[in-house]
């Protein structure tokens, strides 16, 4: 019988076996010297729309307003001939949002962060797509402004995810733009969550905890995060236009949760070569005497 600890530890192992070879593989080519590396960066803030329901706080869905930030960092690895791509994306959103009869409000917020890898498909020169799976990690809250006894709701869950990205490298006449589509699946993972009509006090104060930690896949966590944006230069900067749909929920242990967010972002992109060397003395003296 699948127990917190049990399915933790499944967790922990599928992505070892994923990612540890190739972690391996990482620290090998990292130990050379001199070696280059292309990052992209970008920061970014938003804001959208809501639709916040749960039906351990209330049986009535929430709209409202989503303010989020996000930041991003790509950059290419030695693996597999130059092939493949690092990518760490960290969120963070805050809602606030209100019934539909206007008479009772919710505070959400989660931080989310997503590190994995990609390989590339070079389809033309100017478009390719990059296959490969992110570690999903979450951590947030949802809170009723009305309920007494049990005000507030924890949102913790982990997951492996299977990503897709395609970039296009384009230009309307002679002024350049790269658009990009990203899609997030989970397809495995673990999900806190308590019983219908239980609260926390029974679980962190009396020790009643069993199955609150449950396996996660597309039969009870059908969830996907996309990503639609384009980078333009302007003047001597580049940025970045970003449309992104995420659509949370879950249905656990007799409890429906959903967050379906739709959010607007802008925010600058850097493009620049990470420099590593084994010690300062082999470092160029063109770039020591900038």
């Amino acid at each position: 019988m699948l127990n917190k600890k049990n399915i933790i530890s499944v967790v922990l192992f599928i992505g070892g076996l994923l990612l540890a070879p190739i972690s391996t593989a990482m620290c090998q080519t990292d130990s050379v010297a001199n070696a280059n590396r292309y990052v992209t960066r970008t920061t970014q803030y938003g804001i959208g729309f809501t639709n916040v329901f749960d039906t351990y706080l209330s049986p009535q869905q929430y709209k409202g307003t989503e303010l989020r930030y996000l930041r991003e960092t790509m950059r290419m690895t030695r693996l597999l001939d130059g092939n493949v791509s690092i990518q760490n994306l960290l969120q963070a959103d805050l809602s606030y949002s209100h019934n539909k009869v206007n008479n009772n409000n919710m505070f959400a917020g989660m931080v989310n962060w997503n590190y994995g890898l990609h390989y590339h498909f070079r389809i033309t020169p100017k478009f390719k797509i990059l296959t490969g799976a992110l570690l999903d990690t979450n951590l947030g809250f949802i809170y009723n402004l009305r309920n007494s006894n049990n005000p507030a709701s924890a949102r913790a869950f982990i997951n492996l995810d299977a990503s897709v990205i395609a970039i296009w490298n384009t230009s309307i006449k002679k002024y350049p733009l790269t658009l990009r589509y990203q899609a997030n699946i989970p397809f495995i993972g673990a999900i806190f969550s308590p019983h219908y009509g239980q609260s926390y006090y029974e679980i962190f104060s009396l020790g009643n905890a069993s199955g609150i930690v449950r396996f996660s896949s597309l039969h009870n966590q059908p969830s996907l995060r996309q990503f639609l944006s384009v980078d333009f230069p302007v003047r001597y900067a580049k940025m970045r236009l970003t449309y992104i749909s995420d659509m949370q929920q879950s249905k656990v242990n007799g409890l429906k949760t959903h967050i379906y967010s739709q959010v607007f972002m802008i925010g600058f992109v850097k493009e620049f070569y990470q420099l590593r060397y084994k010690n300062a003395n082999d470092t160029p003296h063109s770039v020591v005497n900038y």
